[in-house]
């Protein structure tokens, strides 16, 4: 190759070069002028006049709306949340005066059998007689059921009760004495140093978390700041159940997993409500056969735990009206094992015999304090011994 050859050569090597190092320096422009566009999406000030949240919306909108600009891969965009809307219970003066008004509209072999005595020209031993029988079937029991037949056949005998005003009036006045409306039915749910904790107990399917879920609206529509405890562990369904309910009026849930031990879930609900100084929690626990030994003791350990953090000022036993004497020895084995202080009878509508309220508070000397009327989830409301006796001597309509 000769000399002028090389020289040929040598100068296309050199112009090759050059190209090649122009080209790699337009690339890094072009993609440190990408980064610049990028950092303006994600916070960099952007526009004049802006802070830096809108500069960062506004530059967002103008590099996706410039024609021929690329759109950077992601854009992370906070997300809307709609506010919580929760329901606000009933008030409680409305609450019960709707359900007054349909407790004293039912009917039931109980009323019937009242009514029966005061609707006869002529009281004979007969009358007496069945009289009797249905309150013995209406679960008064015998030694209740005695005691209000002698009473009201010598006070008419001594009185000469001879009109339907008159029968009504004294049978008023001996059945509301058997109610015994001086048994304080009041809820100790009144915040103290510490909280008021609330154990709810009962059987299984007598309606304790939806009596709990219930009582929480009522807490709720009395201004008191509530805490639930979903010691029912068991069934993971409950938990689910009770924390639906807390949700809807804006109530927090301490909940664990399922098959956790009560009694830690339970200890976890009574120390948060201390912590946060809440007025009332109320722990749901898991519904318990009373003939089953294991699981009564450990529902008294649950009530130990508890009382760790805080006194248990009210324990509630939750009864289905329906079942009679097998609800009162429900009561008398819970009462020993966790020192029942109030009943609630659920499902006391047309379907219940009503004798019940009587039995279970002579047998135990635990008043009844909140009754259920329904499915509705305002359906719970003090348990008023003139409202109920009253009841059961108006005619249904």
């Amino acid at each position: 190759m000769t000399g002028t050859e090389l020289w040929y050569v040598a100068g296309a090597i050199l112009v090759a070069a050059f190209l090649v190092v122009g080209l790699v320096a337009g690339t890094r422009r072009r993609a440190l002028r990408r980064g610049s566009d990028t950092r303006s999406i994600t916070g960099a000030p952007g526009h004049a006049g802006t802070d830096d949240a809108e500069g960062a919306r506004a530059g967002s909108v103008d590099l996706l709306e410039r024609p021929g600009t690329e759109a950077p891969e992601s854009v992370e965009v906070e997300p809307t949340i709609p506010p919580l809307v929760h329901e606000r219970p009933e008030t409680a003066e409305s609450r019960l005066a709707r359900l007054r008004r349909r407790l004293a509209g039912r009917d039931s072999a109980l009323s019937r059998g009242l009514l029966m005595i005061i609707s006869r020209d002529r009281i004979d031993e007969q009358t007496w007689e069945d009289f009797e029988d249905v309150l013995i079937a209406s679960d008064l029991g015998v030694g209740p059921t005695t005691e209000l037949v002698e009473k009201l056949r010598t006070r008419f005998r001594v009185e000469d009760v001879s009109s339907p005003e008159q029968a009504r009036a004294v049978l008023r006045e001996e059945l509301l004495a058997l109610v015994d409306p001086t048994m304080d039915r009041s809820l100790a749910t009144t915040r103290g140093e510490q909280p008021a904790i609330v154990m709810v107990v009962g059987v299984n399917g007598t309606g304790k978390t939806t009596t709990v879920g219930k009582l929480a609206r009522v807490l709720v529509s009395e201004d008191k700041d509530v805490l639930l405890g979903a010691a029912d562990t068991f069934r993971a369904a409950a938990a689910d159940q009770l924390e639906t309910w807390g949700d809807r009026v804006g109530v927090r849930t301490i909940r664990g997993a399922e098959g956790a031990d009560p009694a830690s879930v339970a200890f976890e609900a009574a120390r948060t409500g201390v912590e946060q100084e809440v007025d009332v929690v109320i722990i749901d626990t898991a519904g318990r056969l009373h003939t089953k030994t294991g699981l009564m003791d450990e529902l008294g350990k649950v009530k130990r735990v508890v009382e760790r953090q805080a006194p248990v000022g009210e324990v509630l036993l939750v009864l289905d009206a329906t079942t009679g004497q097998n609800g009162l020895t429900q009561a008398r084995i819970f009462r020993d094992v966790v020192q029942v202080t109030g009943l609630v009878l659920t499902k006391l509508d047309g379907s219940a015999k009503g004798g019940i309220v009587v039995q279970v508070q002579r047998e135990l000397g635990v008043p009844v304090k909140l009754v259920g009327l329904g499915e509705g989830v305002d359906d719970l409301a003090p348990f008023d011994a003139e409202v109920f006796v009253d009841a059961l001597l108006e005619p249904a309509s």
